[in-house]
């Protein structure tokens, strides 16, 4: 279990590198200060342009990659791997670590953003199949309605369908898919609320049912 436990914190802490902060610091912006005040990518493109969003991704998805597709083969100095953990539970584990650590960042007094991205990189690595379904329902959503939220919360949902239908042996993948649509929800909470009030900003880009 220690294998197990000090590569959950690995990818914990490398989940707290928030991109649009490390930028920020950069260009001298907290975006936390601006617009929705999320620290998100969606945030990051609305209140710093594409460029910017576009370093957000790579590191926020890049982070994930990491820690799910690399991390748990890692062989560390002192610390063999451990025959009872299971890999596809290491996988796992260092997926939902790095995902936390991106929402609860130790770096940035424990306000991240909603893991989306992270989350996407972090499927990329378990199954990359299921990508496609999380996209399709994500971009459908959207078009109708034009909620990002919505479609990110919807497209999450698809993953323990489609873990369930497609891997239905690998007991692993399936809490995965549970909890990360638990907690997109969760993360998702105040989208929820302003959609409800109807103060939800849309994407009226990509929205095509929008009023003309």
């Amino acid at each position: 279990m220690l294998e197990l436990g000090f590569k959950a914190l690995i990818a914990y802490l490398l989940g707290s590198v928030i991109g649009s902060l490390l930028l920020g610091q950069l260009r001298g912006v907290d975006i936390r200060t601006q617009g929705s005040g999320n620290a998100g990518g969606t945030n990051a493109l609305r209140t710093q342009g594409w460029a910017f969003a576009l370093g957000v991704i790579v590191i926020d998805v890049g982070k994930a990659l990491l820690a799910v597709g690399w991390l748990p083969s890692l062989a560390l100095p002192g610390l063999d791997p451990d025959p009872q953990v299971d890999r596809d539970w290491l996988a796992v584990t260092c997926a939902i670590a790095v995902v936390f650590g991106h929402v609860y960042p130790v770096w940035y007094e424990f306000r991240g953003g909603k893991g989306a991205a992270t989350l996407i990189g972090a499927v990329a690595v378990l199954a990359p199949k299921a990508l496609v379904p999380v996209l399709l329902v994500w971009l459908g959503t959207v078009m109708l309605t034009g909620f990002v939220g919505l479609g990110t919360m919807l497209g999450t949902a698809t993953l323990p369908v489609y873990f369930a239908t497609t891997q239905p042996d690998r007991v692993a993948y399936l809490v995965f898919g549970l909890c990360a649509a638990a907690f997109i929800v969760f993360t998702h909470r105040s989208n929820v609320q302003r959609m409800r009030d109807g103060v939800e900003n849309r994407a009226r880009r990509l929205w095509l049912l929008r009023p003309r």
